[in-house]
């Protein structure tokens, strides 16, 4: 069978898919594809993730193509509660890095720090290799206030595979770093590649991180606001547009999918036709909700393995679908497009709509 990501249990949260795991399960997780040799794009979304993705198709479409997402922001959590997803802990790309730092083991992990503010990757460097237990700085790089595609060179490229990392740790601004990773992730021979902007700084000792009592409670934006003043504006319009986003998405959701559960009793069943040499047409009849997706998981992954066509979703007879549905639908589009195929859904209920519109998605999926 081919290997996709649709077996991950994942779920939607404004528009993203997360990942249900708690921080063991993410150091896990790293281990056995470093351990594996096993290519894995991880991606940390944060409340200002989630509000770049809402209008940058590529950005968006980089968090999707990640191998693993995680929830990397107490906002993130709490909306997760208001609509009843099991996602429960924050996982916070410096307290997993922090944990695999921390962990003795016999063969250290290799890093390579690409980016940060000129001389921090070369002080993050020297600090980690002074006194990590799980961890071993092989090479830095700062490539300067240059275009992704001067920075994207094969001399760079080159260089950071003849370093031979398990894990590349970027630091170029969330969305110069998601690019610059979506371009070269596939040139890269490290198993392991994330942006994780401020585990350099962490690393280096340049920042301070807050302490766990302010992580947890979700004042770690204070704290940062704190130790980089300008990052104020950031989280000042990030608050509004949150609570726009509550307003007129997460409460009118959490109200819809009340009054769902109560009327949507119907057997989900998936039933894959094909129509023509050129389309699938994948029809779903009845609820798709998390705990009955394993069918149409099946489906999917044997739609990718057996045929090379443009797949149509046929909604007609759609009951309902959950936030775990729909990532899942995410992810089967991403794994489409990696074919240069695509997915269109079709007679899509209003009731689906609806659903779609309030989960952020109506537009990634071409009607």
């Amino acid at each position: 069978m081919l290997k996709t990501n649709l077996h991950r249990d994942v779920f939607c949260i404004l528009g993203l898919p997360f990942d249900d795991v708690n921080t063991d399960d993410a150091v896990s997780n790293v281990n056995e594809k470093i351990e594996n040799s096993e290519a894995c794009f991880l991606s940390t979304p944060n409340l200002n993730f989630v509000i770049a993705a809402l209008d940058d198709k590529a950005f968006f479409q980089s968090v999707v193509d990640s191998g693993l997402s995680v929830a990397d922001g107490m906002p993130i959590i709490w909306i997760a509660k208001l609509l009843g997803i099991p996602i429960k802990e924050r996982v916070a790309g410096s307290t997993l890095f922090s944990a695999l730092s921390t962990s003795t083991r016999d063969k250290k992990i290799k890093v390579f720090f690409f980016g940060g503010q000129p001389g921090i990757a070369e002080l993050a460097h020297d600090r980690l290799n002074s006194t990590s237990a799980g961890m071993t700085c092989c090479g830095f790089y700062d490539p300067g206030f240059v275009s992704i595609e001067k920075m994207s060179s094969t001399d760079i490229v080159d260089g950071i595979n003849q370093a031979k990392p398990d894990f590349v740790v970027v630091a170029l601004g969330a969305k110069k770093g998601q690019e610059w990773i979506q371009i070269n992730k596939n040139l890269l021979n490290a198993p392991m590649i994330s942006h994780l902007g401020a585990v350099i700084n962490f690393v280096a000792g340049s920042v301070e991180r807050a302490p766990e009592f302010w992580q947890k409670t979700g004042l770690e934006w204070l704290w940062r606001i704190k130790q980089e003043p300008s990052l104020w504006r950031r989280y000042f319009f990030d608050g509004l547009v949150l609570f726009k986003l509550l307003v007129l998405n997460v409460l009118p959701l959490v109200c819809h999918n009340l009054i769902a559960k109560k009327s949507s009793y119907y057997i989900a069943q998936p039933i894959v036709e094909i129509q023509n040499s050129e389309v699938i047409v994948l029809r779903l009849n009845g609820s798709f909700r998390h705990n009955v997706l394993h069918d149409l998981k099946v489906r999917l992954s044997s739609v990718l393995a057996d045929f090379n066509n443009d797949v149509v979703i046929n909604c007609i007879n759609l009951k309902y679908i959950d936030s775990a549905c729909i990532a899942t639908l995410l992810l089967f589009q991403a794994e489409l497009n990696k074919t240069k195929r695509d997915l269109r859904i079709e007679q899509v209920p209003q009731r689906i709509r609806l659903v779609l519109k309030l989960n952020h998605v109506c537009n990634r999926f071409y009607y």
